[in-house]
C-alpha cells in the first residue's frame, strides 16, 4: 500500500550520543563470567568445603548466597618479610662461633678476647678517625707505638675497626711498629692470634717483618713455634729469615738449639733455592752448628 510503503521508506530518526556510544562495561563479560562460576575456597586442613552461608542484611539481599553474583574480594595477603642473614665476621670478638666447613675461628682458649679489649679498640679507632680529620699525625702515631704493646688478643679488633673506618695505611703503620719493638714471643703471640682469627696474611707480614731483630732471639721464637706445633708460622718465620738475611746471619739463629734448628733452617733454605742452601749450610759448618 502506498501508505505503508511511504512509512517504510522514511528516514529513521537521528540517535543520541548515549545509545551511538554506549557506556562501556566496567567489569569485562570473560570476569564476570568467571566471578559466576567461582568455587568455595576449601579449608586449609583439606577438609570438605564449608557450606554456603546466606547474607545477613535487608531485604534487598534476601536469597543472595555468598559467591554470587556480587563475591566479596578479600584483600591480598600481607608477604612476611624474609630474615636477613647477618654478615660472617672473622673478627676474633667472634671466637668460637662456626666457621667454614664447620671450623672454629678465634683465638686459643684462655686468649679470646673480652669486654674491655672490644671497648679499647673501638676507643682507639674513633680517637684515630677523630685525629686524622684534624690533622694531627703526630698524635696518630703516638698512639699507634701504643697500640703496638697492647695484648695479642686485640690486633684482629683493631685490624677490623681500622678497615672498616678506612684507616689501611694506619694498620699498615701498626704491624710495622709491632714488629719492629715487641719482643719476639710477643711477636709470634700476635701472629697467631692474626692467624686463628682468619688474618693469615697480617700474621706471616708481621713475622716476615720480625726477623731484623738478633737472630738468637729469633731462634728462640722458631723454638717456641715448633712447641706449639704452629708449623705454618714457624716456615714463615724461617723462610723470611733465610731470604732476608745473609747466609751467616741465618746461620746464627740455630745457636739456641742445634740439634732441633738446623735441620729446619736447610728446609726452609732449601725452599727458597738449592743455592742458598749450600750457602747456609756452609755458614752452619763455619760455626761449628752443623757437621
Amino acid at each position: 500500500m502506498p501508505g505503508v510503503e511511504a512509512e517504510h521508506s522514511r528516514p529513521a530518526p537521528p540517535r543520541s550520543p548515549q545509545e551511538r556510544y554506549p557506556a562501556p562495561d566496567p567489569v569485562p563479560p570473560e570476569l564476570r563470567a568467571a566471578q559466576r562460576h567461582v568455587p568455595p575456597a576449601a579449608p586449609a586442613d583439606g577438609g570438605p568445603p564449608a557450606p554456603r552461608k546466606r547474607r545477613r542484611g535487608g531485604a534487598r539481599f534476601a536469597g543472595v548466597e555468598d559467591g554470587g553474583e556480587a563475591p566479596v574480594v578479600a584483600p591480598p595477603a600481607a608477604v612476611p618479610e624474609l630474615p636477613v642473614a647477618a654478615p660472617v665476621s672473622r673478627g676474633a670478638r667472634f671466637a668460637g662461633a662456626a666457621a667454614d666447613e664447620g671450623e672454629q675461628a678465634g683465638p686459643p682458649a684462655g686468649e679470646r678476647a673480652g669486654v674491655e679489649d672490644l671497648r679499647q679498640a673501638g676507643h682507639l679507632v674513633r680517637t684515630l678517625v677523630r685525629l686524622r680529620r684534624e690533622g694531627r699525625a703526630g698524635e696518630a702515631h703516638a698512639a699507634l707505638n701504643d697500640a703496638a704493646y697492647w695484648p695479642a688478643v686485640r690486633f684482629p679488633l683493631l685490624a677490623d675497626g681500622m678497615e672498616r673506618a678506612g684507616l689501611v695505611a694506619d694498620w699498615t703503620t701498626l704491624l710495622w711498629e709491632a714488629a719492629a719493638s715487641l719482643p719476639a714471643e710477643r711477636l709470634v703471640a700476635a701472629a697467631d692470634a692474626l692467624t686463628a682469627a682468619g688474618r693469615a696474611e697480617d700474621g706471616e707480614q708481621i713475622l716476615r717483618q720480625g726477623v731484623v731483630r738478633p737472630a738468637d732471639e729469633i731462634g728462640r721464637a722458631a723454638l717456641a713455634l715448633a712447641d706449639g706445633t704452629r708449623h705454618r708460622e714457624l716456615r714463615a718465620l724461617l723462610d723470611a729469615c733465610v731470604r732476608m738475611r745473609t747466609p751467616q746471619d741465618a746461620a746464627r739463629t740455630a745457636a739456641p738449639d742445634p740439634r732441633r734448628l738446623v735441620p729446619l733452617l736447610l728446609t726452609a733454605a732449601r725452599g727458597v733455592s738449592e743455592e742458598r742452601h749450600w750457602d747456609v749450610l756452609h755458614a752452619l759448618r763455619v760455626a761449628g752448628l752443623a757437621a
